[in-house]
């Protein structure tokens, strides 16, 4: 009967909802949206590979969630984030190349090792 729950939860999501927040948990270099309460969550995965470098590996979205725009929440959490602190990114996760290339912002290229 939960589960009934939370699907129907997870059905009515939307991922362009101002309810959406991105976290920034800087111990762990993640970026986290807390999706359907606490019990789920999407998150974009870094490490620093260098003083002012960082890897952006790896975007994870649960299965129930996909195909709803979270991942891009994530991305440009991550892009403002190598922007803001003026740092160089190697871009590893597909989906983060995917989305820099669908938002092509200026200020993302100039923080981007091609």
């Amino acid at each position: 009967m939960a589960q009934a729950a939370q699907a129907a939860q997870a059905n009515v999501f939307d991922a362009n909802s101002s309810q959406i927040q991105v976290e920034h948990d800087k111990k762990r270099r993640q970026f986290v949206i807390r999706l359907n309460g606490s019990h789920d969550q999407a998150v974009l995965l870094y490490e620093y590979v260098g003083k002012k470098t960082v890897d952006l590996q790896h975007t994870e979205v649960p299965d129930a969630y996909r195909g709803r725009g979270i991942a891009k929440h994530l991305a440009k959490a991550a892009m403002d984030f190598v922007v803001e602190e003026d740092l160089k990114a190697h871009l590893t996760c597909w989906y983060i190349q995917k989305y820099v290339k669908e938002n092509p912002q200026p200020q993302y290229f100039e923080h981007i090792y091609q």
